[in-house]
């Protein structure tokens, strides 16, 4: 069992300043995801209640009798967004990563950054399978002469970390983690890593997915992971409800941009939040199921608070993985208990997974961001589709309508991220200062 936290740095090992300079804190933020095309439109959703499940139009659903017809397909198709002689270079996860990422530089300000203090870490659970699926139906069908030679290019994992290192002449490193639902949280985590140890004064990082595709639902329908309510799409993701029956599918990109204190303020930039802490365990376990005891979990989430020097009573805010499995939503529960004891009593937690469905690898870095817009506006997101609470669930749910929470420079919000293969993410955020708005 291993686990791993970022290290703060020893010294002045950069441009950045001394090792007090490092603070990590986001000054843009991007996404795309099937409750809008932007970040604003994506939170205005979410506070609104709305779902983004909803019938699939591929013709892959009837033609092969996939067992689950609905998922979270984007509201705005990246395709409607870039120019056609970018898109058809990338693959579906590349182009969602790059949306997200354009918007999250520009409200950033564009930042004026040498490329070698410039590091980019998105990562991806699937990776560019819908590139690898159509290019084995090209090579079947049509033979190998018509293969795309951009193909390995389109569909290795690294493509969305290398197309945003080439769009913004990122030379300080580009990372992409692979650990499944963890990936989006994770790369955040590597990301602020950078920073605190001098390796960059700027970071872009998140996480992306593009996997509704035959094979991928056909796949998590096989283990049962999947909610069967195809009459009823927007009601299918219940976290926490006594009646859920799987996540829904979904696809989309989440990205910040990552930057010393010093560096940001050094530039005036707005400062939207701050990455205080993160924590990162293994469970080995088990390659998909979580452990019941939450014990990984618990130890990521313990590991982001050291490491903001915060106290469980400065949580006021847990978006929660909460996925709408019946295994899984129960064990973060356990681990939120033994985390933070007595102080979640009042702790206000929401599970947004209930309007955006399941961004698997993008997830983490798209609830960084509602945490952070929760904390920005004194707003939890609510949590849709539960109309009776699960009594292991013993948490304070935000159901239905926002929440109003406390804020303040001490106020801590956490995200957890947990994936296939043991994989756990915490990260402790705080809000917006010198007068940024998020």
């Amino acid at each position: 069992m291993s686990e791993t936290t970022p290290r703060p740095s020893s010294g002045a090992a950069s441009s950045g300043g001394p090792a007090a300079d490092r603070a990590v804190v986001v000054t843009g933020m991007g996404a795309t995801t099937p409750l809008g095309g932007d970040v604003p439109s994506t939170w205005e959703a979410a506070l609104a209640g709305r779902s983004g499940a909803r019938p699939l139009p591929m013709p892959f659903v009837e033609e092969l009798g996939l067992p689950v017809t609905f998922g979270g397909t984007l509201a705005v198709p990246a395709t409607d967004v870039l120019p056609r002689h970018e898109s058809k270079r990338l693959d579906p996860s590349a182009q969602y990563a790059l949306v997200a990422g354009r918007e999250a530089w520009q409200q950033a300000g564009a930042p004026d950054v040498d490329g070698e203090r410039l590091g980019v870490v998105v990562g991806t659970g699937i990776g560019g399978v819908t590139t690898l699926i159509n290019a084995h139906d090209t090579l079947r069908e049509r033979g190998p002469r018509r293969v795309l030679p951009l193909t390995v290019p389109m569909l290795m994992p690294n493509g969305a970390a290398g197309a945003l290192s080439i769009e913004f002449g990122a030379r300080a490193g580009a990372h992409s983690p692979a650990s499944a639902c963890a990936t989006g949280a994770e790369a955040i985590a590597y990301g602020a890593e950078m920073i605190r140890t001098g390796r960059a004064d700027v970071v872009i990082a998140g996480g992306t997915e593009a996997a509704i595709l035959a094979l991928p639902i056909a796949a998590f329908a096989s283990m049962h992971a999947l909610s069967l309510r195809n009459d009823t799409p927007e009601t299918a993701s219940r976290p926490y409800d006594v009646t859920r029956d799987g996540f829904v599918l979904a696809e989309g990109a989440g990205v910040l941009v990552l930057e010393s204190a010093a560096h940001a303020a050094a530039r005036g930039a707005a400062v939207l939040g701050s990455v205080v802490g993160a924590g990162i365990t293994s469970d080995a376990h088990h390659i998909a199921a979580p452990d019941p005891e939450g014990l990984g979990a618990t130890r990521a989430i313990r590991l982001a608070l050291q490491q903001a020097g915060a106290q469980p009573g400065d949580v006021v805010h847990v978006n929660a993985h909460a996925t709408s499995t019946p295994v899984g939503d129960v064990a973060e529960v356990v681990a939120l208990r033994a985390a933070l004891g007595s102080d979640l009593d009042r702790v206000s937690v929401s599970a947004t997974k209930s309007m955006t469905g399941h961004l698997l690898g993008g997830a983490g870095a798209l609830e960084s961001i509602f945490c952070l817009k929760a904390l920005a506006e004194g707003l939890a997101p609510p949590t849709i589709n539960v109309t009776e609470l699960d009594p292991q669930v013993d948490l304070d749910v935000v159901l239905d309508e926002p929440r109003k929470i406390v804020t303040g420079p001490d106020a801590v919000a956490l995200n957890n991220s947990f994936g296939f293969g043991g994989h756990n993410a915490a990260l402790a955020l705080t809000g917006p200062t010198s007068g940024g708005a998020a």
